[in-house]
């Protein structure tokens, strides 16, 4: 498989990883920055977390290795938790915006 079909399907796999308390998967909360992917198939995942300190970052992180291991010809994954630049609602998606009820 290319890089970019995985890069999609890490995507995809990405959003059935739901923040734990908003309930809306963390591509349509804009907390992934990136994803890069070397060609024997180990992934990078750049994200943050919508908040400093957050005590579910451990779960989320293991919820986004299990998902992207999902995919096929995923070798390894690393999840790189970033906080600059700091995240925002304007990240959001307008599905995730409406979920939450912000305008």
């Amino acid at each position: 498989m290319d890089k970019e079909n995985m890069k999609e399907e890490v995507m995809e796999a990405l959003e059935t990883v739901e923040d734990p308390e908003l309930h809306i998967d963390i591509v349509n909360l804009g907390l992934v920055y990136g994803v890069d992917i070397d060609d024997e198939g180990n992934v990078k995942v750049t994200m943050t977390l919508t908040a400093m300190g957050c005590p579910l970052a451990g779960m989320i992180n293991e919820m986004v290795e299990t998902a992207v291991k999902s995919v096929e010809g995923v070798k390894s994954v690393e999840v790189n938790i970033v906080w600059n630049p700091p995240w925002s609602k304007d990240r959001m998606s307008r599905y995730a915006k409406m979920a939450l009820g912000i305008h």
